[in-house]
This record gives structure tokens, sequence and C-alpha cells, in this order.
């Protein structure tokens, strides 16, 4: 029996579940699959698949070997990767982290171009605002938004740039008070970020200086696009990052306010960097992604 390719048809037949469309998914027939499995069971005289004429379903002793399983096929890939990422070429499988709205909004559309590039490569987009880590979590590279915890087991590439804008829609501002200077916001709706420790003040910094304003409001989210919907419905006043609201602002769904100052939730920074980890360097696949997210960024 070949072991490896045993454990390939039992995660096939569990994730597609079946052993027909394992068969499919691996391009071999039904039968040669149904026998791996079997030899493999045989071998570890313990049943791992309850068998049933509509499905296949796991033991509790093939609940425990798939995720085992699961975790040798993984490592496996990664060593061949590994290998081949020294050559010229960008090859193998790049799982890359960034934050929800910025990967929908900003990278997706572009991936094509990346993919075109490296006909070797293969991307795993991972979308999330959470911080993730890195090798906990298998992630090769990560995109961060804001300030960045720097530390040696992490490498920061700092790629550029973003700025916040305060926007709210023509509707809601025909009917509020003006906002001539910041502390006007204490009597409107303020549509805030959920940093999830507490609500830091807007921090407004102009050549005579620095202010911050304790803003309030009934709406907080910890997705930026639903500040966004919340502020084109006329909801109140949100500070947005530039990309996200640009093409609002353009076209007048939204009025950028106050733009003589640099705006910002407390001290937090637009830097937009990528994360990886010190045994990464020299990754053609991190390479290859960090040069695509630059000329993006400075496009």
């Amino acid at each position: 029996m070949d072991k490896l390719l045993a454990l390939q048809a039992f995660v096939a037949t569990v994730r597609c579940g079946g052993f027909s469309a394992a068969g499919r998914s691996l391009g071999m027939a039904t039968s040669s699959v149904t026998r791996l499995v079997s030899s493999l069971e045989a071998e570890l005289q313990s049943v791992l698949l309850n068998r049933s004429t509509r499905q296949v379903g796991m033991t509790q002793a093939g609940q425990a070997y798939f995720e085992r399983a699961v975790a040798i096929l993984e490592a496996l890939a990664e060593a061949d990767a590994a290998v081949c990422d020294g050559g010229a070429q960008a090859r193998g499988r790049l799982n890359v982290s960034v934050p929800v709205e910025f990967g929908r909004r900003v990278i997706a559309p572009h991936l094509g171009q990346l993919l075109e590039r490296h006909p070797e490569l293969e991307i795993a987009l991972r979308l999330s605002d959470d911080l993730v880590d890195l090798p906990g979590e298998r992630v090769d590279v990560a995109v961060r938004l804001g300030s960045t915890l720097l530390s040696d087991e992490v490498v920061s590439v700092g790629l550029g740039e973003f700025t916040r804008w305060l926007v709210a829609s023509p509707a809601y501002l025909a009917c509020q008070p003006p906002i001539g200077e910041p502390q006007a916001l204490l009597a409107h709706q303020c549509l805030r970020f959920d940093f999830g420790a507490g609500a830091p003040p807007w921090q407004f910094v102009a050549a005579e200086g620095v202010q911050e304003v304790a803003v309030r409001g009934r709406l907080q989210s910890n997705n930026a696009d639903v500040l966004r919907a919340a502020a084109l419905a006329g909801q109140g006043v949100a500070l947005l990052a530039d990309w996200l609201v640009r093409e609002d602002v353009a076209s007048g769904r939204l009025v950028r306010l106050l733009d003589r100052y640099s705006i910002t939730p407390g001290a937090a920074s637009g830097a937009i960097s990528v994360l990886y980890l010190p045994n990464q360097r020299g990754s053609r696949r991190v390479a290859a992604f960090v040069e695509f997210l630059r000329e993006l960024l400075a496009g």
C-alpha cells in the first residue's frame, strides 16, 4: 500500500463526503479510493469511516486520524514549497491574510495580474480584520493597516500609508448643525469603529496644534463597510480610510469634512505593512506578493 496515497484518499473521502466524489477530485477510480481506505483501516486495525448507501461519516477514531492526516499532508506540501521557493520563479501555495474591505476593494480586483505574472504561484486569500498568529494559523504573509506591533519574531515591511477622511452624506448635513471645527462633532451622531478596547477620541492635527474630541454615537462596528453604508444612508459622520470612500466623495454621495486636518482615531497610524516570519526571508513567493502590493499601492 502506498501510505501517502492512502492518506490522500482518506482525507479526500472525508472532505468530499464519499468515495465517488473523492475519486473525481483525485482523478482516480472509485474502486481505487475504496481499496486504499480499506487497506489503511486494515493496517491500523481500526474503522475510520462509517459507510452507508447515502453517505460516509467518520468514526471517533477516524476523526482523530483525519486531523493528523491533514496536518501531515499540509506539512509535506509546505516542505515541497519551501524547496521550490528558492528558485528563480515564485512557485507553490502562498497563504495571505488581509483586512476584509482592503482585501475586497484594493487587492482582489488585481489578483489576476499577480497570477498571470507567476503561472506557478497559488494564492489562498483569507479575509480577516483580526490579528493573526502567523505560525499558528499557517499564514505566510499578513497585510496590516495602522499601527503594527513589532518584534524580533516577525518581519515588518512598510509599503505605504493611507489617510482617514471625515465624511457624511449631503442628506445628513442638510438637516444637522454645520461642522466648521472639530468640537462641533459633539452635537452629531458619529459612526465609530469598534477597536474592542474602549473608544479612542478622534484626534485632529493641524499647523496650530492637536485637538482631541471624545465623539459619541449610537452605532459602532468592527467592519468599516458597515460604517460606510450607515454614512451613505444619512445616519451620521464617519471617519474612514480614503481608499474606502474616495469614489463616494468623487461622486457626491459623501462629502469630505474638515479636510485641513489630519484625523485619526486616537494615535493610530496610517501605515500599510506586510508581515512575515523571519524564515520566509528569501522566499520567492513572499517577494512576488510584496512586489505586487508595492506596485499596486504606488499606482
